[in-house]
């Protein structure tokens, strides 16, 4: 690192090959606008609270390798289905307003009882945080580690920030045509990793990736908004992970949240993608709980 409520067994898949499978916890969280969300919990219940954030057209799959971890020994573990993703509720026109995003986040929290909660958000997940904190405010917050992180859209300055294999793909992907839509996203998944997974990681990544509605995808691209200033504002402690080989989220986009957060810790991932808490989970999960340890 640069110094600076319901029991469900998991399945094979969603844990790596070293890993016994672990019993968790599915919750149902009403979040903005009364849409419905499911949230999985693993983990220690009375540990420090931990709240991982996905990206565009994922789920909390994605933090399979942090959910069944050593991270669960010390950690009460929490991963929500953003709106419109996984296991959550995807009705129409309902991903534009920044607020109802916030108020999502905001009911994770205060129904589930997490005090001072540290939020990992991926990619898209920075915005979503962002909409919480412009919101909310930090009051609640133990620290941001933001993982290859989006912090602003639907400018020139945000487009900007986005490598230009993935800006060649938007078209697709907000695309509700099968053909298009479908090939972009087989190209979108490719982008997530440097080194390509193996084929059966692959194929569950594509299936949670596709499970997004088209009208989500779409609603997600339509929002324009600038965070700098909620940046600027940020007293907890801050992370950002970010892989130097990232091609969908530009290493650029890590050090601007740098910039304008001066005592942000800044952790670069060499031969790594958009994925560092897959590809390099064994650093990543060391340094995030090392990151922990300075937010309580």
């Amino acid at each position: 690192m640069t110094p600076t409520l319901h029991p469900e067994r998991t399945s094979a898949l969603d844990a790596p090959p070293t890993c016994e499978p672990l019993c968790s916890r599915v919750h149902t969280v009403v979040g903005g606008g009364g849409l419905v969300l499911r949230v999985r919990e693993l983990g220690d219940p009375d540990g420090p609270p931990l709240l991982f954030v996905h990206g565009f057209s994922q789920s909390h799959q994605a933090w399979r390798r942090q959910l069944h971890s050593a991270l669960a020994l010390g950690f009460r573990l929490l991963a929500v289905d953003l709106r419109g993703h996984g296991d959550s509720e995807a009705p129409e026109g309902a991903y534009g307003d920044g607020r109802l995003w916030a108020e999502d986040v905001h009911a994770v929290i205060t129904t589930l009882g997490l005090e001072q909660v540290l939020l990992v958000a991926w990619s898209y997940g920075g915005m979503v945080v962002l909409d919480y904190l412009r919101h909310h405010g930090e009051g609640r917050v133990a620290g941001v580690n933001f993982v290859g992180a989006m912090v602003k859209s639907g400018s020139e300055e945000a487009f900007g920030l986005l490598a230009p294999e993935m800006l060649a793909l938007i078209p697709g992907l907000f695309s509700r045509e099968p053909e298009p839509g479908g090939r972009a996203m087989e190209s979108f998944v490719s982008l997530l990793h440097h080194t390509p997974p193996a084929p059966e990681t692959r194929r569950a990544v594509l299936a949670y990736t596709a499970r997004v509605p088209a009208h989500v995808r779409e609603g997600l691209g339509s929002r324009a908004q600038d965070n700098d200033d909620v940046l600027r504002r940020l007293h907890v402690p801050v992370l950002v992970s970010h892989g130097l080989e990232d091609r969908v989220v530009l290493p650029a986009s890590g050090r601007h949240i740098a910039a304008l957060v001066p005592h942000a810790q800044l952790s670069f991932y060499p031969e790594t993608g958009h994925s560092p808490f897959w590809e390099a989970d064994r650093r990543f999960n060391r340094e995030l709980a090392a990151f922990a340890a300075r937010c309580w």
